[in-house]
């Protein structure tokens, strides 16, 4: 019988937005397009493949991903690779996600950057009408190669922006910046993408700060270093605040019922974007009238923290089993991954 908790989890509507396409490649379907491609892996079976999937650092995931990455040749293998993606997580009720790729990967192997974009978008168009699932796709740098590069690859997306939504930057971070790409990104904004960017996981908080500050990205992807620094931290709330005081303000109101009802910490910042909503006028995009520069002051100014004896303090070990090889989530969701970073990173918070 299945946990109440795992059951409700299972039921609800869900979205992804951070999911590295070519990572999604399991090791049935690999062994599959290597067949099909006359490709030989270095692996005896399926089995011996899944056991590799234990990896313990970035670098790891990026070895074995690189390796999957060699079996995809033809756009129906990147079709194949995308709808397996889709059908998976239409299972666990996900109705829409936002799906990195990266290009170079590919290109550098002498497959046409065409052919990559074409089998993706095919299926993504394929997952909306059959399965009602929404998308966005978005196109990641390489960020161990040089910017020269990525604007090679900024060429080849300009045709493609029906299809791209975004650009962002993955792969190793240590020891290549967000300013590195600086003036890719400024080409790829006044282009039309929306851009986005992985920093702050292997990297330092100053990476989380280039990332807002000259990439001017409107996601950052994973950031937990900026909680090593408390500026970085500041630059990563005032950000949210900017973003959220475009939403709609119903959905504000929506936001703070949830917020209040569940005690969540943050419940106050959602009471005082509804009050500014009572007396902005709305704008094009969304409510006006937050005076970000006031909270920013205010959140360079620490304050004393009170003592609130009603509160009980935090078992730090129960919160973080629940991201756990044994916890909750990995009961809920059968594909669920265990990471030793993500435990870190709900230890910090």
């Amino acid at each position: 019988r299945m946990d109440p908790t795992a059951s409700f989890i299972d039921g609800l509507p869900k979205a992804e937005l951070h999911i590295h396409i070519e990572g999604s490649l399991e090791p049935e379907l690999m062994f599959a397009l290597a067949t099909r491609n006359g490709i030989t892996l270095p692996y005896d079976s399926v089995e011996a493949l899944r056991a590799a999937y234990d990896f313990s650092n970035l670098q790891e995931f990026l070895d074995l991903y690189y390796q999957g990455a060699r079996v995809l040749i033809n756009e129906r293998d990147y079709y194949d690779l995308t709808w397996a993606y889709l059908a998976r997580v239409r299972a666990d009720n996900v109705l829409h996600t936002e799906i990195f790729f990266d290009p170079q990967t590919h290109t550098g192997r002498g497959v046409a950057f065409a052919t990559v974009v074409d089998g993706i978008a095919r299926a993504l168009a394929d997952g909306a009408a059959r399965l009602g699932l929404t998308s966005r796709l978005i196109l990641c740098f390489l960020r161990h190669l040089s910017e020269d590069a990525a604007q090679a690859t900024l060429d080849e997306a300009l045709p493609y922006k029906g299809s791209i939504a975004a650009v962002g930057l993955d792969s190793a971070e240590a020891g290549h910046p967000p300013s590195k790409f600086a003036r890719v990104f400024a080409r790829a904004r006044e282009a039309g993408f929306l851009t986005v960017a992985h920093a702050g996981e292997e990297g330092p908080a100053d990476y989380v700060r280039e990332a807002l500050d000259l990439l001017h990205v409107s996601r950052i992807d994973h950031g937990n270093r900026a909680l090593d620094d408390a500026r970085a931290t500041q630059g990563v709330f005032v950000a949210l605040l900017r973003r959220a005081a475009e939403l709609d303000p119903g959905l504000i109101a929506y936001m703070m019922a949830l917020a209040t009802r569940s005690r969540w910490n943050i419940a106050p910042l959602f009471i005082g974007l509804e009050h500014q909503t009572a007396t902005a006028k709305p704008s094009a995009i969304g409510m006006t009238g937050l005076d970000l520069e006031t909270i920013s002051n205010r959140l360079s100014r620490p304050e004393k923290r009170r003592s609130d004896s009603s509160l009980n303090s935090l078992d730090e070990k129960k919160i973080v089993e629940l991201l756990g090889p044994n916890g909750p989530f990995a009961r809920a969701f059968s594909g669920f991954e265990h990471r030793p970073e993500q435990e870190e990173m709900l230890a910090s918070v």
